[in-house]
């Protein structure tokens, strides 16, 4: 994956559930770079507004989504529990890829767990467009803390759909 600088975190980010866990619509703001299609694709996402989701930028191949981690999200050992940290990685990708009116679904992802996150690290997953031809895109997600650690990479593919777009 290519290095590369994030955002800061600012106002314009959308936060996508309230710290109790419940979902609710999003802000949105213009300097977060999202697209009609993905800002109404993030404000019915309730399963990242459950997990406390942060959308920094959606941008056409390009998104940064953060989350802190909770106590509610670590495994047996005390460290974030690996789903937790997928479903970040799939949010980003999820909004990098439907840069377009077609509804875009990840077909499969490998990921690879590099060091653990606990409690209270703030997550931060970039996901860029690698390749796109035809109806099927390949991303990379880096998930990171906030000092720079990488917690895992995953790699994804997409696939445009037929679906109608909600």
């Amino acid at each position: 994956m290519i290095a590369h600088e994030s955002a800061p975190l600012n106002a314009a980010a959308i936060d996508v559930g309230h710290a109790s866990g419940e979902a609710k619509g999003c802000r949105m703001d213009d300097d977060v770079y999202a697209t009609d299609h993905t800002r109404r694709m993030i404000a019915g996402d309730a399963a990242s507004g459950a997990l406390g989701m942060r959308v920094v930028r959606a941008e056409p191949g390009r998104a940064v989504v953060r989350m802190t981690v909770r106590s509610d999200m670590l495994n047996g050992f005390a460290v974030a529990h690996g789903g937790f940290v997928f479903a970040l990685a799939d949010t980003a990708l999820a909004l990098a890829c439907n840069e377009t009116e077609a509804v875009t679904l990840v077909a499969g992802a490998d990921i690879a767990f590099l060091s653990p996150a606990h409690e209270g690290d703030e997550l931060e997953a970039v996901a860029e467009r690698r390749a796109f031809e035809g109806r099927s895109g390949l991303y990379d997600v880096r998930v990171s803390t906030g000092d720079g650690r990488i917690v895992a990479e995953l790699r994804g593919r997409t696939r445009e759909t037929g679906m109608p777009r909600p």
